[in-house]
């Protein structure tokens, strides 16, 4: 079952096509990488997909849903999950604090009295952190968090609205061997179990190649090659283009 379906996509910068022509789809539980070198137009596509870029041209649709034209927070809300490179949560609350807020904004409440916030929504919390392997640091503030834990809390902020489709620019950079294959079997065992669908870019090739089921890669603005991990990496082209040839 199809979840998020991209089709001719387009979005130039001062003449530059950063995506040109883009299409894909992503079914519900699949997890499907993008790769390419620097400038290849990844995160236009990704920024297109979840309203933080409207495209010049093409469509996405989530579940049948057009979404070109929403904002970030209405995609949000039709179900499009984000986690970013560089992580985006709040340093001076606590990791529970964090998932709360999460939880208040995707469900339209207000947050203008913080002792107020503070008790909606605990064990919908609490139920994330354990999803994500959090619960027992739930009191500590993410400020003091070593950084493989943070994108777990990360991961958790995302899932607080239910999406459908989760993009996840670089998950595992900046991370330990050990802890980027930790974060990614989660990653994949969330997305078979709540059939979720994920969308993800990534540098490092042991990732991409173990984890997605399938492989899209850009160059230039264009989609090169796109099939199973093992098609993609004895492809040619990409080989030329991205990983090198032995």
């Amino acid at each position: 079952m199809t979840t998020l379906a991209v089709s001719n996509l387009r979005k130039s910068f001062d003449g530059v096509r950063a995506v040109d022509g883009i299409g894909f789809e992503v079914a519900a539980g699949e997890l499907v990488a993008i790769i390419g070198p620097n400038g290849a137009g990844k995160s236009t596509c990704f920024n297109c997909v979840n309203g933080q870029l409207r495209p010049d041209a093409g469509s996405v649709r989530l579940d049948g849903r057009e979404l070109v034209g929403l904002p970030p927070r209405e995609a949000a809300r039709a179900g499009i999950g984000r986690t970013f490179q560089i992580t985006a949560a709040f340093g001076s609350l606590s990791v529970r604090e964090n998932v709360q807020a999460a939880l208040i904004a995707g469900r339209r409440r207000m947050l203008s009295m913080l002792p107020v916030a503070r008790r909606l929504y605990i064990q919908e919390a609490d139920a994330l952190l354990d999803l994500v392997g959090m619960r027992a640091l739930g009191d500590a503030t993410c400020g003091a968090l070593a950084y493989g834990d943070l994108k777990r809390v990360e991961l958790a902020i995302a899932l607080a609205q239910d999406p459908r489709m989760l993009l996840m620019d670089e998950p595992t950079a900046g991370m330990a061997p050990s802890s980027r294959r930790d974060l990614m079997g989660l990653v994949h065992g969330i997305a078979k179990n709540r059939s979720v669908g994920v969308l993800f870019t990534e540098h490092d090739m042991d990732i991409v190649f173990g984890y997605a089921d399938r492989v899209l890669v850009m160059s230039r603005g264009r989609l090169i090659a796109s099939g199973p991990p093992d098609t993609v990496r004895a492809d040619p082209a990409v080989r030329e283009t991205y990983l090198g040839t032995e």
